[in-house]
This record gives structure tokens, sequence and C-alpha cells, in this order.
């Protein structure tokens, strides 16, 4: 028998991958070769790339395509292709100008993004409002997706949340009108009654949200979740609010909580990644003492879990007492601040000056 016709089941697999694979249409050794390597093999079977690293391998010891078979490059992707897929991709606005500019537009898809701040100052508003707005449609620049919010502090408010939707029902209806004004009709399709209406319960339903209760709970659901985003691969946006509320609490033993955070980061970088979704962490602050006998608030878990975000925004009180937006760490952006507002409508800009 011809090694690419070797069956899947015959391979030394363990059953759950074993399982993954046949659930995902992968039944011989040749249906793996045109897989496109260990990324391509993870996107299409909800695996990590570790775990479609070690099926490929296996597969190469029986006779099957190495790791990266005759190809070197097979499983790359060439800088243009990334640079393509990123300006393909809309970055999730927040309503708010400012801070879209201090974001480079929005919050990028592919990549984890941190908001850190004291109790109250809008980490979970403005987790909401991206929840919402990962589902606006593309006609106004949006993903057009849906959204995954894992709430662990039972600060998730649907009441709340329905007034962002309303506030983005609102908000389309209105470009609606100013386009149709303008000669632009297009956009009244988006509106109740046209062909592909946005409306509150529409918002409503595309979020999926889960609640979990401890830190056991929150591994388990960080595992399940490529499995869930290759069920439904029209979500764009992962919340977690907030990331480290279990971890503060649950874990005496300080070096154990490090390895565990350390693989949690790891997992939410892959799947950001692979799924192509933007992954959104609140977190909460700490008092760091400084040598010098004065304090500041520092981002929790330490400068360890602070490799954890490709971009992280400190969210404070300004002295004029309005919101404001730091960002401290980009791969790309600049240091800066905005502020915001939240109103009864959701995240929005302040009322300019005159």
């Amino acid at each position: 028998m011809s090694s690419s016709r070797l069956e899947v089941v015959a391979l030394p697999l363990p059953p759950h991958l074993r399982n993954r694979l046949l659930a995902a249409g992968f039944s011989t050794v040749a249906d793996l070769e045109r897989a496109g390597g260990p990324v391509g093999l993870a996107r299409e079977t909800g695996l990590s790339p570790e775990e479609a690293h070690e099926v490929l391998e296996l597969a190469g010891a029986a006779g099957g395509p190495a790791v990266a078979g005759s190809d070197w490059r097979a499983g790359t992707v060439s800088a243009a292709d990334l640079l393509a897929s990123a300006a393909a991709t809309p970055p999730i606005v927040t309503m708010c100008r400012e801070l879209d500019e201090l974001l480079g537009g929005g919050v990028s898809s592919g990549q984890v993004t941190e908001f850190c701040g004291m109790p109250g100052v809008g980490k979970t508003q403005l987790g909401m409002q991206l929840a919402i707005n990962a589902q606006l449609p593309r006609d106004l620049g949006g993903p057009e997706g849906q959204a995954v919010y894992i709430d662990t502090e039972g600060s998730f408010m649907a009441e709340r949340c329905a007034d962002f939707a309303d506030g983005a029902v609102r908000y389309v209806q209105s470009m609606a009108d100013q386009q149709a004004a303008l000669g632009r009709p297009e956009l009244l399709q988006l509106q109740p009654g046209g062909e592909r209406p946005v409306t509150l319960e529409s918002l409503m339903r595309g979020i999926y949200l889960f609640r979990v209760h401890d830190h056991t709970e929150q591994l388990g659901l960080v595992n399940l979740l490529p499995r869930f985003l290759a069920q439904y691969p029209q979500v764009r946006l992962v919340v977690i609010d907030s990331v480290t509320f279990h971890f503060r609490q649950d874990f005496p033993d300080m070096a154990q909580r490090t390895r565990v955070v350390t693989g949690m980061a790891q997992q939410l970088i892959s799947l950001a990644q692979t799924y192509g979704v933007a992954v959104v962490l609140m977190n909460q602050v700490t008092t760091k003492v400084l040598e010098g006998g004065g304090s500041k608030l520092v981002p929790a878990l330490g400068e360890s879990w602070g490799h954890a975000a490709s971009t992280r925004v400190m969210l404070t009180w300004g002295p004029d007492n309005e919101r404001h937006a730091q960002l401290i760490k980009s791969p790309h952006l600049p240091p800066g601040d905005a502020a915001f507002a939240v109103t009864a409508d959701g995240v929005r800009g302040l009322p300019r000056r005159r």
C-alpha cells in the first residue's frame, strides 16, 4: 500500500488526536499532505500548532509527509501574505475616534490586546462595546462577525449591553440616512426592513457569553476555544474579562501560577494568530512600591505576564475626572494618550470643547 493511502487510524496517534482528525475529515495520510503543514492542519482541525506538529511527525515516521515535507516552506507565510491579510481584515473600532487613532485604527485582528485599569474605569464597558462593534457590517468598515465574551467576575450586564447595541443600531441608521442623502442608498439595506438589517436582537445574538467561576474552568475553556472557533468561523473577537481575576486569588504557589498563566498566554497568542481573531484581555491593576518610597499602579500578575499581549493599554482617570487610555506597549505604534467617555449609548469620544 502506498504511504499516501495509509489510513489515519493506522498511525500511532493518541485517541483524542485521531478522533479530532477523523471528525475534521482527515482519513488518510494523503489528506494530511494537503493540509499545508502544521499551521494549516491546526486551522482545519482545531488542534494546537504543537499537536498538529506531533501528528505530522508521526505521519512522517510512518512513511507519510514529514513536518515540512520535501518543501521546507510548507506551513510558512510570507511577509507579503501577512501584510495582505492585515489589510483584508479590518480592525474593530471602539466608537471613539481618538481612541481608535491611538490604536492605529482600532483593535487589531490576529493579535492580543490588553486593557488594564482600576475597577470602574470602563474595562467591561469597553469589552461590551467591542463585542457589539465586531458585528458592524463591512459597508461601514467593520468585520461583520460575531464575538465570544468570557466573563470571570460576573460583571457582564445584558441590559447595559443592550443599551450599547441600541446605540450601534442608531449609528448604522444615521450613517445609512447620510449616505442616502448623498445619493448612495446602498446602506439602506442595513436598516429594519432591509435585506441585511442590523437590529438590537441580531447584535445581542451575535455575542456568545461564557461565565467561568474559577481558574480550572477558565483554563478548560481556553483549551476548548480552538474547537469552538473552528465550528463558528464567523467569530472575529474573543474578550476575557478579566483574565487575571481567578489567578490573583487561587494560587498560593507563585511559581505554579507563573507556569500556568504563561501557558495560557501562549495558547491565546496561538489562537489569535491561527484563527485571525482579535483577542482582548481585561486586566486588573495592583500597587507597586518604588525604591524611593513612592508607589504606582501596574498591571496585575507581574512583569512576566507583560509578554502575553502585543498591545497594552492602561485605562486611568485623568486630573480632569475624564477617562484616559494610555498606550504603553505596541509593536508598531508610538506611546500616546486619548480621552474617552462612557455614555448611555456606549463608548464615545468626548464632546468637542469650544
